[in-house]
């Protein structure tokens, strides 16, 4: 299954291993995230490497990881989606994700309950994924 995946998933991946991480793993899922995800990654630095108590180098280490995992779309690419998706978009921050998700024709991984007030993208939390792949 194919899924644009936001911020706010990586980083929860990230700060707390739990189902967040292992689902990042799966095989039968398949991350796609806009560029701007890695420019919100390396903004956030230190609140992670805070939260987490990890060093730079193990940063780094997950950030390595997580382009492996992630495939990293750039802007260009799905540049004629961001007018329908700045319409649909209930947060702004948001954008790039369902401009992609548009593009890719897939749902958008994210727990901001405040994206589903459209019904345009289909939004899944954390909590819909582990449904749909373990129970």
């Amino acid at each position: 299954m194919d899924f644009v995946v936001d911020a706010n998933v990586l980083f929860a991946a990230l700060i707390k291993e739990g189902k967040t991480a292992e689902l990042m793993f799966n095989e039968n899922l398949h991350l796609f995230s806009a560029e701007f995800l890695l420019e919100e990654f390396f903004e956030h630095k230190s609140q992670i490497l805070d939260k987490t108590k990890r060093s730079d180098r193990e940063f780094q280490e997950i950030f390595d990881i997580l382009k492996q995992i992630i495939t990293i779309v750039p802007k260009e690419e799905f540049q004629n989606f961001i007018s329908k998706a700045e319409e649909i978009c209930p947060d702004p921050d948001d954008v790039p994700y369902f401009a992609l998700a548009l593009k890719l024709n897939c749902g958008l991984w994210s727990n901001d309950s405040k994206l589903k007030e459209q019904d345009t993208i289909p939004i899944y939390s954390t909590q819909d994924i582990i449904k749909i792949f373990f129970l």
